[in-house]
């Protein structure tokens, strides 16, 4: 016995030893996969303005789906956007976890939310973008899932501004509405983009549009409100403050991200050029990334350099972030929940 096993552990070294082997290696561990087709033979809710090829075909295997991230389509680079950055989030979180004591410190508790939800959206849109082409229920479900981690790195957002970043003459201002406001336009987003999506062929194009972009915009323009705030107060200031350029950049990266978000260039520029790269979602993606990779790094400098400004603020007027937290999600989840029923029953229809 130990000699065959000796023969078979030599044959596969000298096999690893010849390159010439490496890709039927390859080949075995990863079977070819159907090829990429056109938008004649996807429904109507897969096809994408002025992409003509590149999609996946339905009813493959989930392993199918989960190999794609390796294989060139129309989606690819969506995905490998929001992974590469929910990896670096990641390593943030545990660098950082090294010195802050994210259990302890009560002070910690919305960088820890905001960590955790923008990791979470990252997440969510990986997998609704990789899954989605399963059928027509996994597409609607996975976006609506996506449609939840929005919400939740909405939430995460307003607290971190709400809590590090806001300046005492703001606090006083909205103290009264904005964790409310904040939570209340979180859900509001996940329900209307889940409404919109679910209604999107039946309704006009305008009102698809204001389902899903108005109650994010509003929620945009509550959660940002602190930090346009603290970048005018503190324009003509003479101590320097590094955070600042973080934030001006996550405003910045975030309104070119809505830009691309909202108009499809450059494919509608080059029609049937855009395939596999150049789509104004991918690029959209990547100024998220930026947004968030930027704002993160301005609410940790606001954490480590604030205290004696937030410290007093909060004590004053304290929140439970975890419960409001929670509340967002559970409230999200249950909407999405009740939407992808609504879908089912749909289809289950449409199929009689």
């Amino acid at each position: 016995m130990a000699t065959i096993v000796t023969e078979k552990l030599s044959r596969l070294f000298i096999h690893v030893q010849q390159p010439w082997h490496i890709p039927g290696l390859l080949e075995a561990a990863f079977p070819s996969s159907p090829a990429t087709v056109g938008t004649s033979e996807v429904p109507k809710i897969f096809r994408k303005p002025y992409i003509h090829a590149g999609y996946r075909p339905l009813n493959q295997t989930w392993k199918y789906y989960f190999l794609t991230l390796f294989q060139q389509h129309n989606e690819a680079i969506n995905v490998w956007t929001h992974l590469v950055a929910a990896l670096v989030l990641l390593l943030r979180f545990q660098q950082l976890s090294r010195t802050i004591d994210f259990v302890s410190d009560p002070h910690a508790h919305p960088l820890f939310i905001i960590l955790v939800a923008s990791i979470t959206y990252l997440s969510f849109s990986t997998l609704a973008h990789l899954l989605q082409a399963k059928s027509e229920f996994w597409h609607y479900s996975f976006f609506f899932m996506d449609y939840v981690g929005v919400a939740i790195y909405q939430y995460g957002s307003a607290t971190a501004h709400y809590y590090y970043v806001i300046e005492p003459a703001w606090h006083a201002k909205i103290k009264g509405f904005y964790m409310a406001g904040a939570v209340s336009l979180a859900w509001l987003s996940c329900a209307g983009s889940c409404y919109a999506k679910y209604r999107y062929h039946q309704l006009p194009r305008y009102l698809s549009r204001l389902y899903q972009e108005m109650p994010s915009g509003l929620a945009y323009v509550l959660d940002i409100s602190p930090v346009i705030h603290r970048i005018y107060v503190t324009q003509s200031s003479e101590h320097p403050d590094p955070a600042i350029l973080y934030h001006k950049c996550q405003v910045l990266f975030f309104l070119l991200g809505v830009l691309f978000f909202s108009y499809p260039y450059p494919e509608k520029w080059f029609p049937g050029k855009c395939h596999f790269f150049g789509q104004g979602h991918q690029i959209f993606h990547v100024f998220l990334v930026l947004c968030t990779l930027a704002q993160i790094q301005a609410v940790v400098l606001d954490y480590e350099s604030r205290k004696q400004v937030y410290a007093g603020l909060h004590t004053e007027t304290p929140h439970n972030f975890s419960a409001l937290c929670l509340f967002t999600v559970v409230c999200c989840v249950l909407t999405a929940t009740y939407m992808a029923g609504k879908v089912k029953r749909k289809l289950s229809c449409k199929a009689e």
